[in-house]
């Protein structure tokens, strides 16, 4: 039985992940690197290892790809400051499940950019709680997050149910122990997802198979 659920932020309750895709490509591209779709799939949303090394492996020096990765934050937060980026349904999917089970956003984000989102988005009011990078030494797809999100959950791993959109997520989760859903986003649609228990087909769909 489900007792609580985690939610995945950027793709999932919010539309940031091609913005960040998308300032993260434009910094590179000052250093003649070009970062493609399926390269920014492959390194941000199933490794989880970023982009930055490809840089050094241009031999970019350690302060120049410093001031870059500032650069791109700051553009990022830049961003995030011109609207709200809150998903179609997510608010009504929170509402229908909000009381019924315990709720937390598990999220590899910085707390500040996760704060200014939800400065736009009221959506902080149906969750119990939110860990973000802040929060941990290590982020999706390392599971540290989830195993600490259980704990705050108060039920076990396999009482939970994690909601992702990438297979870093998925990962994450299912390493932690905890049963994992995906709704992809146009990003990580080819992804496989191999381990997750639904890959579903919108968000409102999260709703339909708690029923």
């Amino acid at each position: 039985m489900v007792r609580a659920l985690l939610w995945d932020n950027d793709g999932v309750l919010v539309d940031t992940e091609q913005l960040y895709f998308e300032v993260t490509r434009d910094v590179l591209a000052t250093t003649g690197i070009v970062l493609t779709n399926e390269q920014y799939r492959d390194l941000f949303l199933v490794q989880g290892r970023g982009a930055w090394h490809l840089c050094a492996e241009q031999g970019v020096p350690n302060e120049a790809i410093a001031r870059l990765r500032s650069t791109r934050n700051d553009r990022y937060t830049e961003g995030l400051q011109r609207g709200s980026l809150a998903l179609a349904d997510v608010e009504a999917v929170l509402r229908a499940l909000h009381g019924r089970y315990a709720m937390g956003v598990v999220t590899s984000s910085r707390r500040d950019h996760f704060d200014l989102i939800h400065e736009r988005t009221g959506f902080l009011r149906y969750f119990d709680f939110a860990l973000t990078a802040h929060d941990v030494e290590r982020v999706k797809p390392d599971p540290e997050l989830y195993l600490r999100a259980v704990e705050r959950s108060g039920f076990k791993a396999t009482e939970c149910l994690a909601i992702e959109d990438s297979e870093r997520g998925l990962h994450a989760a299912r390493a932690a122990g905890v049963p994992c859903v995906v709704v992809p986003t146009s990003l990580t649609r080819g992804c496989t997802f191999e381990g997750a228990e639904r890959v579903l087909e919108r968000i409102t769909d999260v709703v339909a198979l708690l029923r």
